[in-house]
């Protein structure tokens, strides 16, 4: 559908087969749900906080799967999930001491790893080895080079990677990109993503004694050793460059993959990103305030984020617009919309989470790529490390998007990778 020839009805036609193909196959779940029942997916929990909370449950109302097992560095997360699943499901996953003990059981066909950012790699690494596939939440991992390890060993090993990206499995996410490639915002030079949140401030406290059953040397696994500080934990770790990415490793790995997707990127040729921590006066690491400008080849992409305000960007407190010649399409988990467009087009809202866990399940039954493999997550977790060193190093960078690396800059390029400590790095396992 060339632009200067864009006809709604062909559009919405387009639209309700895609929408409708991707429909057919979460109800061939359905049909299949008594071969699956037959044969459930085994799935072990590694880490048991909220996000793994969540996704237990998720995983758990899925007709092809089973929660088996389940461990966490917090005996108390542990509990209350091994509770919660009771509850949900009758049956009483066991709780096993650490994710080693995970991987050697033979009643666990997958897992999922939702532990903090800082040990992804290590244990996706262990994982591939163990022969199980995995479901992988965002950020795949706390370094570029961490992110090429995962891949390797998926490649090797022959596991299944679903990343936490679950637009890739909403069908109005689908229908968005349809329309976007499909030309009928014409031509598109600029996009944009953003996250604007009021965060809560960090308390100021003091080193402290680790709570009663918590491993805490264990929690800091391949980070630096440090004394217990309730602020760098359960919540607030993503805020400090050990553990988390900041806010471009919660919100925007989701969009700018949603930007890359829907104009076919791959990585930027330099990058510039400026902020800091103008607002939020605490022990944050990463910034409150940031923006980020990616040039590609012949499209500018812009990051933006705030966390300390409430008026989101073109009305959404996050999401992504594609700029173009002939209107301009803004997207978010509530829908999307082409505003001074030929046309009037938008689509609601999809379902995304269940959507995106059954499309792993499913590529695990017949051996397809999943929606968001490890190579389109570790690229997408690519441009947020981008802008991170750019941010942390204060200035404009050359990246050679072939040798994934940053050109004639030495400082930049030792920021590609992470330190991480023994016997936990990733080196270790590979």
């Amino acid at each position: 559908m060339a632009s200067h020839n864009y006809n709604r009805r062909e559009f919405l036609n387009a639209s309700a087969r895609n929408a409708a193909g991707v429909a057919v196959g979460a109800l061939g779940l359905g049909m299949s749900a008594n071969a699956a029942e037959a044969s459930p997916v085994r799935v072990g929990m590694i880490g048991a906080g909220n996000r793994g909370q969540e996704l237990a449950l998720l995983f758990a109302q899925q007709p092809g799967a089973v929660v088996t097992s389940l461990c966490d560095v917090d005996i108390r997360h542990a509990a209350l999930l091994q509770d919660e699943l009771r509850k949900a499901t009758g049956a009483r996953p066991v709780i096993v001491p650490d994710h080693e003990a995970m991987l050697s059981r033979s009643d666990v066909d997958a897992v999922v790893i939702a532990t903090p950012d800082h040990w992804h790699a290590r244990i996706a690494v262990e994982a591939c080895q163990a022969g199980k596939d995995i479901y992988l939440e965002q950020p795949v991992a706390l370094s570029i080079r961490q992110g090429e390890q995962i891949v390797a060993a998926a490649k090797q090993s022959g596991s299944l990677i679903q990343t936490g990206l679950p637009q890739r499995s909403g069908t109005h996410f689908v229908s968005a990109v349809n329309a976007i490639q499909s030309g009928a915002i014409g031509s598109i030079h600029f996009a944009k993503a953003w996250a604007v949140h009021q965060r809560r401030p960090l308390a100021l406290q003091e080193s402290s004694t680790p709570p009663p059953g918590v491993d805490y040397d264990r929690w800091l696994g391949p980070a630096e050793t440090r004394p217990f500080q309730p602020s760098r934990f359960h919540q607030n770790w993503q805020w400090f460059w050990d553990y988390g990415a900041g806010e471009l490793g919660c919100w925007g790995v989701q969009y700018l993959d949603v930007v890359r997707w829907g104009l076919n990127l791959d990585l930027p040729s330099r990058i510039s990103a400026s902020g800091g921590c103008l607002h939020l006066q605490d022990q944050r690491e990463t910034p409150d305030t940031l923006t980020v400008q990616y040039e590609f080849d012949d499209v500018q992409v812009l990051w933006e984020h705030r966390q300390w305000s409430n008026h989101g960007i073109e009305g959404r407190t996050a999401g992504a617009a594609f700029y173009g010649s002939d209107g301009t399409l803004v997207i978010d988990r509530s829908g999307w919309k082409v505003y001074g467009g030929k046309q009037s087009l938008f689509e609601g809202a999809s379902e995304i989470r269940s959507t995106h866990i059954a499309d792993f399940l499913e590529s695990i039954r017949t051996q397809k790529s999943p929606s968001a493999d490890i190579e389109t997550g570790h690229h997408s977790m690519t441009l947020c490390h981008l802008g991170n060193i750019s941010y942390r190093l204060g200035r404009a960078l050359k990246f050679d998007p072939q040798s994934k690396s940053f050109l004639h800059d030495d400082e930049a390029n030792q920021l590609l990778d992470c330190r991480s400590r023994a016997p936990w790095n990733v080196t270790e396992a590979t």
